[in-house]
């Protein structure tokens, strides 16, 4: 990461950035928020998540001041746009729980009650597309995606309109659950995450032909999170020994034929599919990506954010 490009914050420079925000989080609610093996703590949502929010929600005010310029120019008051934040980052390395809390906490600031969160799994092409394109070990990958229905839906979100819908993806059944729908309608905050978001390549064109829009154009904040891959490789191990011994024994887990492996036998699986699949993806799709975001946020070994770089150019 190139060191001019980003002023990087200790996390206890950063945690005094937190001026007199408030901790409206208990331990109870943030239990609910955590992912299987995340071990994110109250600690750490007062000196990194709270001067993140402060951040985040002055932001927000600014742009909502800047669409007014355009609307008072305009003699057209289009009223409150969308303002939507992305945030990238590796298989394994803590965004969905990231991203709860971070909509739980944004959704407490009185100036934007309504936030939703989108993750990009619900736009992976069903699993029946994915087989007869022989993609199936290219799940995550940028060309996993309905990447056209993407940029649709975030152009919808930024256009106001009063309903969009996303199809809802199931990680026990590994596949897109048909007839069902997460709806949303005109928050005022947009939490989109997923591998790939960042990728400058993804864009709504067809034919090989460049597009005249790509996801980027729809964020206002991006967000990556960080950690050495080495460390990121062990996390996802541990959480595949974890639903190896839980989620996969039940019948209707797509990975339901591991639940008889020994522990040896379920390393040895959960390390081959990290190689062949998610560990590539890093190194070739999402780590090149993490110099466009707005905010790096790096973890340590003990997946606790040690420190913040804030983008400067």
């Amino acid at each position: 990461m190139r060191a001019d490009a980003y002023r990087t914050f200790t996390r206890a420079e950063w945690a005094k950035l937190r001026a007199s925000t408030p901790l409206t989080l208990t331990e109870a609610e943030l239990a609910d928020l955590r992912g299987a093996n995340d071990k994110v703590s109250l600690e750490e949502i007062a000196d990194v998540y709270l001067p993140l929010s402060r951040l985040l929600n002055l932001h927000v005010r600014a742009a909502r001041n800047l669409n007014g310029v355009a609307d008072t120019f305009l003699g057209q008051p289009i009223g409150g746009r969308t303002y939507v934040i992305a945030i990238a980052g590796s298989v394994a390395v803590g965004k969905s729980t990231f991203a709860r809390v971070l909509r739980t906490l944004m959704a407490r600031w009185p100036d934007h009650p309504a936030v939703d969160l989108v993750t990009t799994d619900g736009f992976l092409y069903p699993l029946r597309e994915l087989q007869e394109k022989q993609l199936m070990s290219r799940k995550g990958f940028p060309e996993s995606y309905d990447t056209r229905r993407m940029v649709q839906f975030l152009a919808d979100v930024k256009a106001g309109h009063a309903e969009v819908r996303v199809p809802i993806y199931s990680h026990q059944a590994y596949d897109i659950l048909p007839d069902q729908w997460q709806t949303v309608r005109r928050p005022d905050v947009l939490i989109f995450e997923g591998l790939n978001v960042l990728q400058p390549g993804l864009s709504g064109g067809t034919g090989g032909r460049p597009a005249s829009v790509i996801l980027s154009d729809f964020f206002d904040f991006s967000i990556y999170l960080d950690a050495r891959t080495s460390d990121i490789e062990a996390w996802y191990l541990e959480r595949f020994l974890l639903l190896q011994r839980t989620v996969f024994q039940q019948p209707t887990s797509y990975f339901h034929h591991f639940k008889d492996l020994d522990p040896e036998e379920a390393r040895a699986a959960g390390r081959r599919i990290w190689t062949e699949i998610n560990g590539l993806n890093l190194r070739e799709n999402i780590l090149p990506t993490r110099e466009r975001a707005h905010i790096v946020l790096s973890k340590g070994a003990d997946h606790a954010i040690e420190r913040v770089s804030l983008r400067q150019i």
